[in-house]
């Protein structure tokens, strides 16, 4: 009989589940609380027990939980050992702190989380450093110099591993090696021309700290983006910077001129050596001439002196007077001279022959001059 059907009673009044009897008001809800909280922590093994059936299925309820418990936390724990690389990343396995050998390359892995502790980092990115300073150069004088250093992790294992920061050595390095490399050169070296070299040996010497201090880095590149004196003596400086600018120009110039002048003087210099060389050539084959000629004449004399002496007379004459255009002539027993205008003979002789010969050459012409001349001096000398 249900416990709420008429003629309960009394009988049923301790069926209520809430506690009440018949004839009383509605239910306490307090007390109904205090009992489903009652049966919640028999459910969970917090109660203390019951006798009959529900006593029994008790702890095989407790148990079954407990697996389910179990069960979610082994599920938790294999979800949080799964882990994803990117392609630039590369990645280290301290298992129980200890270093594993193989490294993680990208894609989806899993390790097993609090036995395994997985590092990774980004391996194949060109990272760059800015450093400015000042600084002692080798002829005491201060420069402002500023850098930049690139670099990448060539060794992910000794980046992650082996120094604590690797980039904080990165500075401290870049500052050691500035200041050597700047220290051992001089102001006007490290302003001017000296910068490019300045930086390859920042990145030498940078390069042998990092290696020595197992960080694995590599440098890519270093820069001397810029260089500058104090500014209490920029100005000065800046007119010191000019008059070097104008003094390369000036050699410059003065360097083409005389890429353009010597060969020039060279040239000058050869030719006047050959004609001086043919000179000396000429004059020795004009003078083993005369002397052969004077042997040959030499020889004609000793056969007719007479006649020799008179033909070297008139040779002489001859040779004479055809560079003299004015011949004076003394008459005998007169007070009189006379002249001959050899000038105006010789120029009315090439006009009579310009006549005759329409075109003629110069060469020709000459020829003509001289053998008009020469009767004309011989009939005038007669």
């Amino acid at each position: 009989m249900a416990w709420n059907e008429p003629g309960g009673g009394n009988q049923g009044g301790d069926r209520d589940p809430w506690g009440n009897r018949d004839d009383q008001g509605p239910p306490d809800l307090d007390e109904a609380f205090r009992k489903l909280q009652n049966n919640l922590s028999g459910m969970f093994g917090g109660g203390r027990g019951g006798s009959g059936s529900g006593g029994a299925r008790t702890p095989s309820l407790n148990l079954n939980l407990l697996w389910l418990a179990l069960g979610v936390l082994l599920l938790v724990w294999l979800l949080a050992g799964v882990y994803t690389l990117d392609e630039q990343e590369r990645g280290v396995v301290l298992r129980f702190g200890e270093v594993q050998d193989e490294i993680i390359l990208p894609g989806l892995h899993w390790n097993p989380p609090i036995i395994d502790e997985v590092k990774f980092d980004n391996a194949t990115q060109v990272r760059s450093v800015q450093h400015n300073a000042e600084m002692l150069t080798e002829d005491e004088n201060i420069v402002k110099v500023r850098m930049s250093v690139q670099y990448v992790i060539f060794d992910i294992k000794a980046f992650l591993l082996r120094v604590k920061n690797p980039e904080i050595s990165l500075r401290e390095s870049m500052e050691s090696a500035l200041r050597h490399e700047v220290g051992s050169a001089s102001m006007n070296d490290v302003l001017t021309e000296g910068r490019a070299v300045l930086g390859l040996a920042v990145k030498e010497r940078l390069q042998t700290y990092m290696n020595r201090y197992n960080t694995g880095i590599e440098v890519t590149q270093v820069n001397i983006d810029d260089t500058a004196p104090p500014d209490a003596v920029k100005a000065a400086f800046d007119d010191v910077i000019k008059a070097r600018e104008d003094e390369v120009r000036f050699r410059n110039e003065a360097n083409a001129y005389a890429n353009q002048i010597v060969p020039e003087a060279r040239g000058q210099a050869q030719r006047l050596l050959e004609e001086a060389q043919a000179y000396q050539q000429s004059k020795i084959a004009e003078s083993r001439g005369e002397a052969e000629r004077f042997n040959k004449l030499l020889a004609e004399y000793a056969l007719a002196p007479e006649v020799t002496r008179e033909r070297i007379y008139l040779d002489t004459l001859e040779s004479v007077m055809s560079n003299s255009t004015k011949v004076m002539v003394d008459v005998d027993g007169g007070n009189n001279l006379l002249y001959l205008p050899l000038d105006k003979i010789m120029q009315s002789t090439a006009d009579s022959n310009d006549r005759r010969t329409p075109t003629y050459t110069p060469s020709n012409s000459s020829n003509d001059r001289r053998e008009t001349n020469r009767p004309t001096s011989r009939r005038t000398d007669r």
